[in-house]
C-alpha cells in the first residue's frame, strides 16, 4: 500500500510541476491570477445584467468570494488542489440566474483577458477553460434529459 501512495504522490507532484512549467511559459503567475480575479469581478459588479445577480448573492461577502475565486483559478491553472468548493451547488438556486447569463459572463471574461493577459496563449488557455466550466455549469443547472428523450417528441405527421 505504501508503494501505491508513494507512486500516487509522485504522479501528483509531476502533474503540478508540469502545470507550473506550462503557466510560467504562458507568463501566468499568482500575481496574474489576483489581477484577473480582481479585474473581472470589478467588471461583473458594474455589468448591467450580471452585477445585480452577483450583488444579491454576495452583498457583504465580496472579499470572501474574491479569495475563493483566486483559490479556484490557482487550483485550475497550477493543479494545486487548493480549491475545495462545489461550483454547481454554489450556483443552484441563485435568484436571477438563467442560461443566457453564462454567455454574457464569457464575453466579459474574454474582454478582461484581452485587456490583461500576459500573452495570447495565456488568454486562449484561460478562455478555453472558462468555456468548459460555463458549459459544465449550464448542463448541470439547466439540462433536462427528459426533454431530449425521443419518446417525448411528437411524431411527425405522415404524408
Amino acid at each position: 500500500m505504501s508503494v501505491d501512495l508513494t507512486a500516487r504522490a509522485a504522479h501528483v507532484a509531476g502533474i503540478r510541476e508540469r502545470a507550473q512549467a506550462e503557466m510560467e511559459r504562458l507568463g501566468v503567475d499568482a500575481a496574474f491570477i489576483d489581477l484577473l480575479v480582481e479585474t473581472f469581478y470589478g467588471r461583473i459588479r458594474a455589468h448591467e445584467h450580471l452585477g445585480p445577480v452577483f450583488e444579491q448573492r454576495l452583498a457583504g461577502r465580496w472579499p470572501d468570494h474574491l479569495t475563493k475565486m483566486k483559490s479556484f483559478w490557482s487550483s485550475v491553472a497550477f493543479k494545486t488542489g487548493t480549491y475545495g468548493g462545489k461550483p454547481v451547488q454554489a450556483h443552484l438556486g441563485v435568484e436571477g440566474v438563467h442560461e443566457g447569463l453564462f454567455a454574457e459572463w464569457l464575453v466579459l471574461f474574454r474582454t478582461t483577458l484581452d485587456d490583461i493577459a500576459p500573452s495570447e496563449e495565456a488568454a486562449q488557455w484561460f478562455m478555453a477553460t472558462a468555456e468548459r466550466i460555463a458549459r459544465s455549469l449550464v448542463l448541470a443547472m439547466f439540462y433536462n434529459p427528459a426533454l431530449d428523450d425521443p419518446a417525448n417528441r411528437p411524431l411527425a405527421p405522415r404524408q
